[in-house]
């Protein structure tokens, strides 16, 4: 599998905002850890799980229909990743908390954004 492999979906509501094949994606998930006290354990420290989040990184080529995407920070997307037959998938809701753009003379405009999850991510 590769990048051109996978399919990112941002939506509003129903509303395809855009779609692409992915030039680069990393998806992270993390958990917190809470110290907690022990019975058994006097110099070691132990710990149980807290609560979850997740993010996408994202790049992607820019075209003129996305150099205004700058503009969106702080708005809420439905974020759908997939592979190209959607039979596998991830779904969440994610807030688009950073998006850079650059260009460079002589070569290809490129963006990447940051889109921070609020709340689950799903199969």
């Amino acid at each position: 599998m590769t990048g051109n492999d996978i399919i990112i979906v941002l939506s509003r509501g129903t509303t395809p905002m855009g779609s692409t094949a992915v030039k680069s994606h990393d998806i992270t998930t993390s958990a917190d850890t809470i110290e907690k006290a022990s019975a058994t354990q006097k110099d070691w420290r132990e710990y149980i799980a807290g609560r979850k989040g997740w993010s996408v990184n994202m790049s992607y080529l820019v075209s003129v229909a996305k150099i205004q995407w700058e503009l969106l920070v702080g708005d809420t997307f439905n974020v759908t990743i997939a592979d190209r037959n959607f039979n596998y998938r991830l779904t969440g809701t994610a807030i688009l908390e950073t998006a850079k753009q650059t260009y460079t003379v002589g070569n290809l405009a490129y963006g990447s954004f940051v889109l921070k999850g609020s709340g689950q991510l799903d199969t």
